[in-house]
């Protein structure tokens, strides 16, 4: 009787172990695949974030190798009897005319007066150190404005844009200069550019038919 009890003891405890080692395998290998889930979920992210930023970069590397444009050639620049307060500043193209874009932005920079080089306090200094900036000094120089400038006109290869810079400020003619010249290499060749001048090459006053190659553009 006594050996009977001890067997169903037994047969009890081992089950109860059973199903507890039963349960503690099943636990543990839930805790097992979620973990595995994680990682691939992570490495699956990181792969996609991989792809994204290989995509991104190739994208910006057809943009930065695009292939130029513009013409090798420097460009000519020539001054005829130029004057700031009102004159002619003329262009020869290679090909295509360019934007007028480019005379916006440079006449905007202007007529605030970004160009004056009566305050070029930076442009003067070291960088080994911290730059010093006197505020004081950059408000009381003497302002340097854009007054006016009209429409660019286009005849062909050959260009004009009318100016009154009013004070005599190299500084923007310079800054037009940087600008075409880096234009001109990358986008649309510029032969020459002539500051000055009532007349220049084949430019014909009295033509102003779109059908002959003029047209004008608002600046």
């Amino acid at each position: 009787m006594l050996i009977q009890r001890a067997q169903k003891m037994t047969l009890i405890l081992t089950s109860q172990m059973t199903f507890h080692l039963h349960r503690i395998i099943q636990e543990e290998m839930k805790r097992i695949m979620i973990k595995t889930l994680n990682l691939l979920t992570f490495l699956v992210l990181v792969l996609m974030t991989h792809l994204k930023l290989a995509l991104k970069l190739r994208r910006k590397k057809n943009k930065i190798l695009q292939a130029k444009t513009g013409s090798a050639k420097p460009v000519k620049v020539n001054f005829n009897k130029f004057e700031f307060s009102n004159s002619y500043i003329w262009f020869e193209f290679y090909n295509a005319p360019l934007e007028n874009d480019t005379f916006r932005s440079w006449h905007i920079v202007g007529r605030l007066g970004g160009c004056n080089s009566m305050n070029m306090q930076l442009s003067q200094s070291t960088f080994e150190k911290r730059p010093n900036y006197d505020a004081i000094q950059g408000a009381n120089v003497t302002p340097s404005t854009f007054y006016n400038i009209g429409d660019f006109e286009i005849q062909d290869n050959l260009a004009r844009v009318w100016v009154d810079i009013g004070t005599t400020e190299p500084l923007l003619l310079d800054t037009l200069i940087n600008a075409l010249t880096q234009i001109s290499s990358d986008y649309v060749g510029i032969k020459q550019l002539v500051f000055g001048g009532s007349e220049f090459e084949n430019w014909k006053e009295n033509l102003t038919s779109e059908y002959a190659g003029y047209s004008v553009h608002k600046i």
